[in-house]
């Protein structure tokens, strides 16, 4: 028995050795590759951002007026019709890299400034969901939530959120609606969105 172990030892090395080196030369394919495409997208050329998706606010959300208005429904109220006048792109799940290949080095700053206001507009319109919820503003938080699933939003409480709102409102089908939507999200998210969906669908129907 001590005689198999002793053999074997030098092949369990050798095994061991051949899969580091594999890992090794794996990590170094995809650091050559990453800092290959960095220096590509280092000297791609401006871009026009002209068929970038650009988000409109809706009227009905700028000059939305609930019965029951609160001094911080009113501040969220205010900040988004600051921003609407901001241009708004939604770039989750792109990389600089990626930004710089597409559009240009030059273009890096502004494509940042378009996908921060963005994430502002996604937390700030599930902010105001939230309020109009605890007021008891169901149809108006609806009509919130909705608009910022349509630009592709991956912030998850925006989703389980309108799909509780659904099932309150004996519309759980509508929830299929959701799913869907979340099926198209470019984030790390979109998996466990989609799974919990499903599950409040299930559950719902």
């Amino acid at each position: 028995m001590n005689f198999l172990i002793f053999a074997s030892f030098p092949i369990i090395c050798l095994i061991f050795s051949y899969a580091l080196h594999n890992a090794n030369r794996k990590e170094q394919d995809i650091d050559r590759e990453f800092w290959d495409r960095e220096q590509r997208a280092n000297f791609t050329r401006k871009k026009p951002l002209d068929n970038l998706n650009y988000i409109t606010i809706p009227e009905e959300l700028l000059t939305m007026n609930p019965d029951i208005t609160n001094e911080e429904i009113a501040g969220c109220l205010k900040d988004l019709n600051d921003l609407s006048s901001s241009k708004i792109v939604n770039l989750t799940g792109y990389t600089n890299t990626d930004l710089k290949l597409e559009y240009g080095t030059a273009n890096i700053t502004i494509l940042s400034d378009y996908d921060f206001h963005y994430t502002k507009l996604v937390t700030l319109l599930q902010k105001l969901a939230e309020l109009l919820h605890d007021s008891l503003e169901d149809e108006l938080a609806i009509k919130v939530l909705e608009f910022s699933i349509s630009t592709g939003t991956d912030v998850s409480k925006s989703y389980y959120l309108l799909a509780e709102l659904y099932q309150q409102m004996n519309t759980p089908e509508k929830i299929k609606y959701l799913i869907a939507q979340a099926q198209n999200i470019n984030s790390l998210m979109k998996d466990i969105i989609v799974e919990n969906l499903q599950a409040a669908y299930r559950s719902a129907c």
